[in-house]
């Protein structure tokens, strides 16, 4: 997958802007007025918050950006509109007399954030005219229009938005909040997280009914796709026409969730802007997110970091999935006419040779399942002591490789149930296994697939690793 240039791109960001200050300093003692922290703070940084971030990750991206929103007649407002300047950010403020700009205080401490103070008033008039007013100015020249509506005030009214950009033909991204889904009504694409998603629809028993309700709402207000965040769990899409698909969490170390939504946001604008479909824009979003809960505090991803990420995968859906999420997306692969390969293990202490056979199953096809033994699993059939890792270690490491799409736990002794679900066009074992000895090998050959079995690379064997360690 390949960043195309974005010079064309102009997104227009409307929504509730804020300030994001840190104070920043070392917690070597404890305050002996209350049992807290004393933090002796040397560093204070101001950077930009909501929609202001939303604008900033726009144009970090190589994109431009119009940013409308609130702010008061105050010290934050100044700083949010010389940051955003600075960085190639059109301000176009509407100044509230007698309020104040809205500002989050966090203190951090040996990269751990202690505490978050709000400061924030009830907007003292409405500002819808005025709101509109700027937008319709700015869509004869916008590519995408993004509402961000953390509940502030900015958007009272989104639909005479949402009615004005479809007027002028420019697709709406809206990340809402605590509102019905029925005020975005006609948006282009909807992007609630979980919690707000759960908010609006219900609980949901599994994967499944997670995308039936998300269709259910896309038919219900006219958005042609939903995508619903899940923090480390991904992303699941769904589309008004019945496509789904759950794209899976980037292998990461999460360090700071601070602005993921905005990073998300402001790349599904980006993508869209360029005609892409909403599963492909998902996908690049995904990424963008993944990229930037590495980084502490309010942060923005920029054009070569995203371009050398998509750079290092084919597909930007790959990783950990469930049972129900690998079905879908088997299924979503085969109509684009993909070749599914399907191979299977502990995969306990991860080798070479376990390496030089993934990536020989890799080539045989457009798409590589590993499916791993849970611990209970791995137990019985290696013995007690095994496994060494944890299945969650295991299933990270795999999805790692550049060689694997998709890996999966299963709790059964053997991957059938999983093979005759998927019935993927090839089978394929590492070792020193006759074909007919492949566990599954009858159900594929009897729907007209193939089994295969791959070269075994010497000397190489994780139970010989563990005795070696245990030997000394």
């Amino acid at each position: 997958m390949k960043l195309p240039s974005l010079q064309s791109v102009h997104v227009l960001v409307v929504g509730d802007v804020m300030l994001d200050r840190y104070w920043f300093g070392d917690a070597r003692r404890i305050s002996q007025e209350a049992p807290v922290p004393v933090v002796d703070v040397d560093r204070i940084e101001d950077r930009p918050g909501g929609a202001a971030n939303v604008a900033l990750n726009i144009v970090s991206l190589g994109a431009r950006c119009t940013l409308v929103g609130l702010v008061g007649e105050d010290e934050a407002a100044q700083q949010l509109r010389a940051t955003l300047t600075a960085a190639g950010v059109v301000c176009d403020f509407i100044t509230i007399a007698d309020w104040s700009t809205i500002v989050k205080l966090r203190v951090i401490s040996q990269k751990q954030q202690l505490i978050r103070t709000d400061f924030e008033k009830k907007l003292p008039v409405d500002a819808q005219v005025d709101i509109a007013v700027r937008v319709e100015k700015h869509l004869n020249s916008a590519t995408a229009i993004v509402l961000q509506d953390y509940d502030k005030g900015a958007l009272k009214d989104p639909q005479h938005l949402i009615a004005a950009a479809k007027s002028a033909n420019v697709p709406v991204v809206v990340d809402p909040k605590n509102k019905p889904f029925s005020m975005y009504a006609g948006a282009n694409l909807l992007k609630p997280n979980v919690g707000e998603f759960t908010s609006a629809v219900g609980p949901w028993d599994d994967d499944g009914d997670l995308v039936r309700k998300a269709t259910e709402v896309c038919k219900a207000h006219d958005f042609e796709a939903v995508v619903v965040t899940r923090g480390g769990a991904g992303m699941s899409v769904a589309l008004a026409d019945g496509s789904r698909q759950h794209i899976p969490g980037r292998p990461v170390d999460v360090f700071d969730v601070t602005g993921a939504g905005d990073t998300s946001a402001a790349t599904l604008a980006v993508m869209m802007s360029l005609g892409w479909d909403p599963m492909a824009c998902a996908q690049v979003a995904n990424i963008a997110g993944g990229i930037v809960v590495g980084k502490l505090g309010t942060a923005a991803v920029t054009g070569p970091e995203l371009a050398m990420a998509l750079a290092g995968t084919d597909h930007g859906d790959r990783g950990i999935l469930t049972r129900t999420q690998l079905i879908d997306a088997v299924q979503q692969a085969r109509a684009g006419g993909q070749k599914i390969v399907f191979t299977n293990g502990c995969f306990d202490i991860l080798h070479a040779g376990h390496v030089a056979y993934l990536e020989e199953a890799r080539a045989l096809g457009d798409r590589l399942i590993v499916a791993v033994n849970d611990d209970a699993s791995v137990t019985q059939l290696k013995g007690e002591g095994r496994p060494v890792n944890p299945l969650e270690r295991r299933l990270r490491v795999l999805s790692a490789l550049s060689a694997v799409d998709w890996v999966v736990g299963f709790p059964e002794d053997t991957p059938e149930l999983l093979i005759e679900a998927i019935q993927p066009e090839l089978l394929v074992k590492g070792g020193d296994y006759a074909p007919n000895e492949v566990v599954g090998a009858d159900l594929v050959v009897a729907y007209g697939g193939e089994v295969r079995v791959l070269s075994l690379v010497e000397d190489c064997s994780t139970s010989a690793i563990v005795e070696s360690l245990q030997n000394g």
